[in-house]
């Protein structure tokens, strides 16, 4: 029994003993210690400095700038049609032609409107004859009823025949001014400044008065409207600045050509807001002198609003954004990273107006952001010097 009883004890003191050393750091550091085994700790690994380019936080006058995506709108659009029947003889403008307001475009032929307005002044003549005969008539009829020769009754018949020739005459006469005014619709001339488009008629086929089918579409494109839409935010001082005598100036850049800008100014904005935009569509018109804008084209449109005094700005591609907002990334003077979380304005131009946050001359990330966290050790890379390094024959 007494065996039994010490070989338990020293079973349940091994137990306990590799318990401890295996649940225990301090036992197994002195075990290694007593036996020996102590092997050598590794030194940590230094993280090297994280190259990074920066640029200066400053101060600056910064224009508040509204853009705005539109399309470019013709002024006005006139479909040109023949206001009389007959056979279209001749076109006296080019398709793609600038013309002119009152200049030719097109002849129909005049000659039965030619007959028509002679037809007219003859029946004229002819009724101003029939009237002056009636008028001596009637002269003759009153002196004789006066005399008691002839009836009462037939100088009011006299009298009833002027009135009714003055009649026909004023008919006439009006038939006269129809007829002029069919013979000057045979001249076709265009009502508008613009360009013509493309000729839709040829000449030598009939054409019918107010057809369907136009001769051909004349658009005026100088001066020309713009038409894009702007944050629904600004609407309220929009229409002060439109109402006071201070033009609103806009430029609108062709898209794909930015050396293409024109400069015109705000004259519409819409009475409605667009709810699944939040935008208000507005309207500008350009003198377009030089006819760079095209009726249907895409531009991008700008509308400097006021300028900012002395406003800090950084360059836009320091800011970043994550679930707090708005921070960018400091460069302190030991080299050291710090992330600060900013509160931004408007942008213009690759910068971003800073509200709070950063103050002037700090020095803030500009590329490299992933590598950093707070307290890191960067590398300022200097892009002159690496252009430089570049141009080192190998």
């Amino acid at each position: 029994m007494r065996r039994l009883k010490a070989g338990m004890i020293t079973v349940a003191l091994a137990g306990a003993a590799f318990t401890a050393y295996v649940s225990n750091a301090g036992v197994r550091d002195w075990v290694a210690g007593v036996t020996g085994t102590t092997k050598p700790k590794a030194k940590a690994k230094s993280i090297p400095p994280a190259p990074v380019r920066t640029a200066a936080v400053s101060r600056q006058d910064v224009p508040i700038i509204l853009e705005g995506v539109g399309n470019v709108q013709a002024r006005s659009t006139i479909a040109i049609k023949a206001r009389i029947d007959g056979q279209l003889m001749e076109a006296a403008v080019a398709e793609g032609q600038p013309i002119a307001k009152g200049d030719l475009l097109f002849k129909l032929d005049a000659r039965p409107y030619e007959a028509q307005l002679r037809q007219a002044e003859a029946n004229v003549a002819r009724d101003k004859a029939n009237l002056e005969k009636a008028i001596a008539d009637a002269a003759r009829a009153e002196s004789l009823s006066q005399k008691g020769i002839s009836p009462k009754t037939r100088l009011e018949e006299a009298e009833t025949s002027v009135s009714a020739l003055r009649a026909a005459v004023r008919a006439s006469e009006a038939t006269v001014e129809i007829a002029r005014l069919n013979l000057e619709y045979a001249t076709i001339r265009a009502p508008i400044k613009g360009r013509v488009g493309a000729i839709l008629i040829a000449p030598g086929n009939m054409v019918k008065a107010n057809d369907t089918q136009p001769i051909l579409m004349l658009t005026e494109i100088s001066p020309i409207n713009v038409s894009f839409a702007l944050p629904e935010q600004h609407v309220g001082e929009l229409r002060s600045r439109l109402a006071s005598k201070d033009p609103l100036v806009v430029e609108a850049t062709v898209q794909g050509d930015d050396g293409t800008t024109e400069k015109g100014e705000l004259f519409f904005i819409n009475n409605a807001i667009d709810m699944s935009t939040g935008t208000i569509q507005v309207m500008a018109r350009f003198a377009n002198v030089q006819e760079r804008l095209i009726p249907g084209q895409f531009v991008r449109a700008r509308v400097r609003m006021t300028t900012l005094p002395n406003a800090v700005v950084a360059p836009s591609k320091a800011i970043q954004i994550n679930q707090r907002g708005h921070y960018a990334w400091i460069v302190k003077p030991d080299n050291a990273a710090e992330l600060r979380q900013v509160t931004i304005g408007p942008e213009v131009s690759g910068m971003t107006v800073v509200s709070r946050g950063l103050e002037d001359g700090e020095r803030v990330v500009t590329d490299g952001q992933l590598r950093l966290f707070p307290g890191s050790k960067v590398n300022v890379i200097d892009d002159a010097r690496i252009g430089a390094k570049a141009k080192e024959p190998s």
